[in-house]
């Protein structure tokens, strides 16, 4: 192929035909062909040439061109584009590195294997261009919902046409054991939009509790004007939902607005979703109230948290255990993944003869330990008392505030308890020394002798052995494994060690050998602190 005056215009018209049919910018097409023609020349002429061409964007004439840059003496790699000053002063007045030398060089005759080369050059730029449209269209377009026509299944996936690409909705992706035939129509929710080498890849779900939470957005116009929030969503794909919500109008009822006339609206969300059943639910900001609403059609008696180790208990009627744990779990798992905490349930059976167990083993400590009687020490755990360090401890008057204690049996309590604490820390100390713990441990600044003995029988015995621990491992924590969130007990936790207190220790352990520089803790915490400020300011 010759670039001559007969085919100059077939250039733009190829170009303009191929940017319509793949709906890109004809510019891209010419800038593809104008890389292939270059090429060519390139092939021709010499690969160490620097050769362009430049298609006019009226006529179609193609102009080849030879170019070269001034460099300095040194600086010469490659002498077929680069030239020196000296060897530039017959092509220019006064060159300087950093000029250009342009020449027109004669128009290339394409061979076969040429013409074939470019034609792949062009295909490929052309498929570039595509991509990057189809990506630039669809990236914006993830966590919305979209619609399309199936085109074809594989291995249990389906490919969706959604217009100007494909996209794929995983199997897993699907509620329960839906199946689609070629050319049936689906709404989907854009779940990711990734860039890759094969083109941009859209990524599909059914599934995902934010697809539940676009259909009501379409259904509901007061949630599409922010006059209702969604603040949490929890599926069961296919089967049962939870959705929490809020009004920022007191006039309108968040429940009842979802739910629609006769059930409208949420019969229109239930039906895209093969029939799943969705409760509604009041989003409240004080947590416990939060919790029974999720809880429902079960009523709760009482709600008891743990904070530190992101848990709630919850008591419920003997009668409503069944109803509140749901079909295999279905019911506290939805409100688990709602509020975002660990729900256990215990009926008020279960709860009393535990709170009696607590109370006895209370009772029997004070007995044992201060040498009471029983109703004395009974009456000591009725009033709040937990352990002897609280005995031991607190301020005369709350054991004064006891009915029938005076100054001299709260002088006696308080006297025997702190004996028997020293008794307790002397047997201690003398332990954690057989244990082997040395004084580096011993003396470390924040460390009980009790602490000091549970670490010793651990094999933490010295302060370079405490250093290398893991804050969790001293404070415990907790792991998901398998979608599960299993304990993990640590040394201190019988002492109440929280995480960041174990963190100040071993960091403090650290500093005082010499492992890390106080200055750099005293950057992090600044840092730390105005990030917080910031956060807050936001």
């Amino acid at each position: 192929m010759a670039i001559t005056s007969a085919n100059q215009l077939e250039l733009l018209q190829t170009a303009e035909a191929v940017a319509r049919e793949k709906m890109i910018e004809p510019e891209l097409v010419i800038e593809a062909m104008e890389d292939s023609l270059a090429r060519a020349a390139k092939s021709r002429y010499g690969a160490e040439m620097d050769i362009r061409v430049k298609i006019d964007r009226k006529t179609g004439n193609a102009t080849f061109t030879r170019v070269r840059t001034v460099v300095e003496d040194d600086a010469v790699e490659n002498y077929q584009a680069q030239l020196t000053v000296d060897q530039a002063r017959p092509y220019l007045d006064n060159p300087q590195v950093g000029d250009v030398i342009v020449d027109q060089v004669p128009p290339v005759e394409l061979g076969r294997i040429a013409a074939q080369s470019a034609k792949q050059v062009i295909l490929q730029r052309v498929r570039e261009a595509e991509r990057d449209r189809q990506y630039e269209e669809f990236k914006d377009r993830a966590g919305t919902i979209i619609n399309g026509v199936v085109k074809r299944e594989e291995y249990g996936n389906i490919i969706v046409d959604v217009g100007r690409g494909e996209a794929i909705l995983r199997r897993n992706e699907k509620i329960g054991r839906e199946s689609y035939r070629p050319n049936d129509r689906i709404r989907a929710y854009v779940k990711d939009v990734r860039r890759e080498s094969r083109g941009p890849q859209i990524f599909l779900s059914r599934t995902d509790p934010q697809f539940m939470a676009e259909l009501f957005k379409m259904e509901v116009p007061e949630i599409y004007d922010g006059i209702i929030e969604i603040k949490a969503v929890a599926r069961d794909p296919g089967s049962r939902a939870k959705i929490a919500v809020i009004s920022y109008d007191n006039s309108i009822d968040p429940v009842g607005a979802c739910v629609g006339m006769r059930g409208s609206r949420v019969q229109a969300v239930v039906g895209e979703l093969q029939g799943e059943k969705i409760d509604i639910i009041p989003w409240n900001e004080d947590q416990a109230t939060f919790l029974v609403n999720a809880l429902q059609p079960a009523e709760v008696s009482k709600v008891v948290f743990d904070e530190e180790a992101n848990k709630i208990e919850v008591v419920v009627p003997d009668e409503q255990l069944s109803l509140a744990i749901g079909r295999r779990g279905q019911n506290v798992r939805l409100a688990s993944q709602l509020t975002g905490m660990d729900i256990d349930i215990l009926t008020e059976e279960e709860e009393s003869k535990r709170r009696q167990a607590e109370f006895n083993a209370r009772t029997a400590l004070f007995m044992e330990a201060l040498d009471l009687d029983e109703f004395f020490a009974q009456l000591l755990v009725a009033e709040g008392f937990t352990d002897l360090e609280e005995v031991a401890y607190v301020d005369l008057d709350e054991l004064l505030s006891i009915e029938g204690v005076d100054e001299g049996t709260a002088a006696e309590l308080q006297a025997r308890a702190r004996d028997v604490l020293e008794a307790r820390t002397k047997a201690a100390l003398e332990n954690a020394r057989a244990l082997g713990a040395e004084d580096s441990l011993i003396e470390f600044e924040g460390l009980t002798p009790q602490m000091v003995e549970a670490l010793a029988k651990d094999g933490v015995k010295t302060l370079e052995d405490f250093a290398t621990c893991a804050d969790w491992e001293l404070a415990g924590g907790w792991t998901t494994v398998n979608g599960q969130r299993v304990k993990d007990e640590g040394l201190l936790e019988p002492f109440d060690v929280s995480l960041e207190e174990a963190q100040t220790l071993v960091m403090t352990a650290r500093v005082q050998l010499g492992w890390v520089d106080p200055t750099e803790l005293e950057g992090d915490a600044e840092e730390a602190e105005t990030a917080d400020d910031q956060e807050a300011g936001a």
